[in-house]
Parts: C-alpha cells; structure tokens; sequence
C-alpha cells in the first residue's frame, strides 16, 4: 500500500494490518465492533492489544511515538480505500 520515507509501510491482507517499519513488523487483527456503536467500522483496532512488534523482535515494545505514526498511517491508508478504521 503506502510507503512514507522512513515511516511504517502498510499492507491490508485478509483478515488483518501488516506494518512493517525498518526491519519490524507488526500484525493487528481486528476486535469485534462494540456492541453499542453508533456508527458502522470496516476495522477495529484494540489499542490494549499493540504492545511489542511480531517476531523475532517480540522483546521490543513499541512506544507512544510510534504507535501514533502507526495509527496515523493506518488511517490515511485505510481511507484512500474508502475504509474506516476505528481505534477502540
């Protein structure tokens, strides 16, 4: 999907988010939609769940800093498909 110099690539496969960022990569499955939301999502990311990158680098949590780039890429890249993604 989109490349950004030197921030996360994005890849939507079936069924989850691949980030890949230098030599890291983190796969987000999507969380059920709440029950009582208002409006629909096309993805719902758990926040709670984001907290170290895939293997070999589970030992590496991923900071503030980057999981806001990540969730910023993730937007940008998901509405240029006409998706909404929703961070719960």
């Amino acid at each position: 999907m989109a490349t950004r110099r030197g921030g996360p690539r994005i890849t939507l496969t079936e069924g989850a988010i691949r980030i890949l960022w230098t030599d890291k990569v983190l796969t987000i499955l999507p969380a059920a939609q709440p029950p009582d939301s208002e409006e629909a999502v096309d993805f719902v990311i758990d926040m709670d769940q984001i907290m170290t990158w895939d293997p070999p680098h589970q030992s590496v949590e991923i900071g503030v800093e980057e999981l806001q780039i990540i969730m910023q890429a993730i937007e940008a890249d998901l509405e240029k498909l006409g998706l909404v993604v929703a961070f719960e």
